[in-house]
């Protein structure tokens, strides 16, 4: 085992120390981290949305920022304004919450489309445009977005193409019951998530550490069988009978990149089909859309992604 994939052994076992009970979320978590993409975290309120990000920044020992967005969020509160100085005459560049390496973005569907387009567009480009000048966001830079899906009130729900942005959208569920014992066993013994002193963490990694575990991951071999099998997948998606849209191209490209990253975490230099579907509900259940008759009948994306997987003959 090289020293870059213990360092993410570490990483795992220090997010399941202070986040009970979400082991498999927390392995989704790393795997988009080593891929470098963006996240939608999606979970009713009080299930550790905002305790994961924040340990893991700290972990890794990187910038960090929250935003709590709200309808009166403008675009500059976000990217940053050029300020007039009386008196030096001349304009000073105050840079927003956006130039940081990890970013919390608290409840992204309650903000306007222009703001979610201003964040979004930094995504994209890895950079910002200020008054004709493009200022580059740092080589980590990965959004964390989350989202309540019980309230839809005064809310701005993203549209598909900029979903499409987000790498994973994983989903926070309820912890099970031995889990939420041993919360509550914490909470006994005098542990609160809100009174934690996050700086009080020992970091297990750096963020050199993290860039440089994303370069390993993409020397993680692919046979051309793989390729074929995920492009069958892909293909499929495509002519799914309950599916209006099916995969693109980028989802095509994201799908191959994170299952390198899900083998490399498993300690191998080459992608197994289990690899391909270990990555699959996460990458696609805010890509696809499914038609109306089958959201009338009751589908789950989840259940459209296992069926559509089995639909496909694994490579021998």
């Amino acid at each position: 085992m090289s020293e870059t994939h213990s360092v993410f052994i570490r990483l795992g076992q220090g997010l399941n120390k202070i986040v009970v009970g979400q082991s498999h979320l927390i392995q989704q978590f790393l795997v988009a981290l080593l891929a470098g993409g963006h996240v939608i975290l999606e979970g009713v309120p009080g299930t550790g949305k905002t305790l994961l990000v924040k340990v893991l920044a700290q972990l890794i020992q990187a910038d960090f920022r929250r935003i709590q967005l709200t309808p009166d969020v403008l675009p500059s509160d976000i990217t940053g304004t050029n300020i007039f100085d009386l008196n030096s005459r001349s304009f000073t560049l105050k840079k927003g919450p956006v130039f940081t390496e990890v970013l919390l973005a608290d409840e992204i569907n309650r903000t306007p489309p222009k703001t979610q387009a201003a964040l979004l567009e930094a995504m994209e480009e890895m950079q910002v445009t200020l008054d004709g000048e493009s200022l580059p966001l740092p080589d980590l830079f990965w959004v964390i977005a989350t989202q309540n899906p019980l309230e839809f009130e005064g809310t701005y729900p993203l549209p598909e193409a900029q979903l499409d942005r987000f790498l994973f959208k994983l989903v926070v569920d309820y912890p099970d019951q031995a889990a939420e014992k041993q919360m509550l066993l914490n909470r006994q013994a005098g542990f609160a998530a809100r009174r934690l002193d996050i700086s009080s963490l020992q970091p297990v990694a750096t963020v050199a550490e993290i860039l440089q575990a994303r370069q390993a991951v993409k020397k993680v071999k692919v046979s051309e069988a793989i390729v074929d099998y995920l492009l069958a997948l892909v293909r499929t998606s495509r002519q799914y009978p309950d599916l209006t849209l099916g995969a693109s191209p980028r989802a095509a490209g994201a799908w191959l990149q994170t299952s390198q990253a899900m083998a490399w975490l498993a300690s191998r230099d080459f992608v197994t089909p289990d690899d391909i579907k270990a990555v699959a509900s996460p990458l696609f259940r805010h890509r696809l859309i499914l038609k109306p008759e089958a959201m009338m009948d009751g589908l789950q994306m989840d259940a459209v992604i296992a069926s559509l997987i089995n639909q496909v003959p694994v490579p021998r």
